[in-house]
């Protein structure tokens, strides 16, 4: 059986008018976030300040699209909000388990956050090769936050030194404006490289995606 399920915001607005003091506040309807838009605002990790300052007025629409509809971004978005009780009650392992959803779906934040909070013990158990799986992931898919935790990781003695090869290319093509990030880079690629056979090194260094 086939469900049609169609989302109908309507440009509407509301005013109320104070009985004291003839204030009048204004509320309008907002659009629901479309996915890149949404996917831009947990990569900037302000999807959750979105749902506050639009007064958690699309609540069932999110949890919709992440539990009927399964989009991996809605999924992450309302797995955050169930973990850290945002515009609904707390519920931190349902909030996992939606974002394992959009992890296992490829979405690259999902893995990365799951990679750090494994790696650091937020709200589940520190567990570092765990998170070493999840970084990884993240990393094959150019998260550029996951590549530099990883090789923290690498550095720290956690992992496999078969993958060293593999991060010291993601970094070392890693493109980014922030100076600090930037020389953070270099300086974990040194360390890195001291790990590393000079041939892996030097295989290591190729183009992206040669």
């Amino acid at each position: 059986m086939t469900i049609a399920i169609t989302f109908l915001l309507l440009n509407f607005s509301v005013r109320v008018h104070a009985l004291e003091g003839e204030t009048i506040e204004e509320i309008r309807a907002v659009q629901l976030y479309s996915q890149d838009a949404l996917i831009e605002m947990i990569n900037a990790n302000t999807h959750l300040d979105k749902v506050l300052a639009d007064r958690c007025q699309l609540v069932q629409d999110i949890e919709a699209r992440a539990e009927v509809l399964k989009v991996p971004a809605y999924q992450f978005l309302w797995g955050d909000m169930l973990a850290w009780g945002v515009c609904v009650d707390e519920e931190p392992a349902r909030g996992i388990g939606y974002i394992e959803d959009a992890a296992n779906q490829g979405l690259p934040a999902a893995l990365e956050q799951l990679g750090r909070y494994y790696a650091n013990g937020t709200l589940v158990q520190e567990d570092k090769e765990r998170a070493v799986v999840y970084l990884r992931e993240a990393s094959a898919l150019k998260n550029l936050k996951a590549q530099i935790q990883l090789v923290e990781l690498f550095l720290a003695g956690y992992g496999s030194p078969y993958d060293y090869e593999d991060a010291y290319h993601w970094l070392h093509n890693a493109i980014t404006n922030d100076k600090a990030q930037h020389k953070k880079i270099a300086s974990y690629l040194d360390e890195l490289e001291t790990l590393m056979h000079p041939k892996a090194v030097r295989a290591a260094k190729r183009p992206m995606d040669s």
